[in-house]
């Protein structure tokens, strides 16, 4: 499964995922109640198709690990997604046919992907979905609406692995140290803070080097550009500048480097990276 949530450039705060595009229709809280008919009932917790339990749990897990980011853990509505329990769509959902399609193309104008699951996986998060609907429903609580994520849901993946990723085919380790930029962020960020900086850092300072006319390069941290002039403070800290024409400079970009990840990443190598991420304390 490819992780294509934040090739919608950060919609995840993004994240970073899934069913966003199901809940859209009920981002808004209900406060009005459904107009019904003379002599027509409620529906009821005995009216709605039960699902086994066994496939519940299979969808909470599934919907844990791909949804919750979004959706929170309970389906009822989370950080950036909206509740799916009061979805006019997942009301109208029979056994999947309205909700697998959503999950199968995504919504990419609502900034959801599309997701690779199985067959079954699917099946599992519409049973969660429901079963998660009519207990609220027949519970006669429904607090519903947007919630911050836990730090908890973050943690799925394998810190083992994630590591393993981190120092060789994710190529993190070019520019990163558990022991240096990196040493401590765990107790600096949890949780949400965390990943949103893993995926994307709106914040990192891009790097450049500018080559003289006499071919010398020279590299810092990016201090100011624009069309007529580059500037960089260097290993010594000290701010350099130079008119534009008569320099050649590139711009090693820390944000356009985790955005080019987005299409290379899995969902588990997400998962196993925040994981170890989560134990550099």
């Amino acid at each position: 499964m490819r992780f294509h949530s934040l090739r919608f450039r950060c919609a995840l705060f993004l994240s970073i995922p899934l069913i966003v595009g199901i809940g859209v229709s009920a981002a808004q809280t209900i406060t009005a109640k459904p107009h019904r008919s003379a002599g027509s009932k409620p529906a009821t917790a005995a009216s709605v198709k039960k699902y086994p339990a066994e496939l519940v749990q299979q969808g909470r897990a599934v919907f844990r690990q791909n949804c919750s980011f979004c959706h929170g853990r309970d389906a009822a509505g989370g950080e950036n997604g909206p509740d799916l329990t009061r979805s006019q769509l997942v009301s109208s959902d029979v056994d999947g046919d309205k909700i697998a399609p959503v999950v199968r193309n995504g919504r990419p104008d609502k900034g959801m992907p599309h997701f690779e699951l199985s067959e079954d996986d699917i099946h599992g998060v519409v049973a969660f979905i429901h079963t998660q609907r009519t207990n609220l429903l027949a519970g006669g609580s429904h607090p519903g609406g947007r919630k911050g994520v836990d730090p908890s849901d973050l943690q799925t993946g394998n810190a083992e692995a994630g590591k393993e990723y981190f120092n060789g085919a994710g190529g993190c380790s070019n520019c990163h140290s558990p022991t240096g930029d990196l040493a401590g962020i765990a107790s600096r960020f949890q949780g949400l803070p965390l990943e949103e900086r893993m995926l994307y850092p709106r914040h990192a300072k891009s790097k450049v080097t500018v080559t003289l006319a006499s071919g010398e390069a020279i590299s810092g941290t990016l201090a100011y550009l624009d069309e007529f002039t580059v500037g960089l403070v260097d290993s010594s800290d000290t701010y350099r500048s130079w008119r534009t024409r008569d320099v050649q400079y590139k711009v090693d970009s820390a944000q356009d480097a985790h955005v080019a990840q987005f299409e290379k990443y899995t969902d588990e190598e997400v998962h196993n990276l925040m994981a170890y991420l989560q134990t550099l304390r």
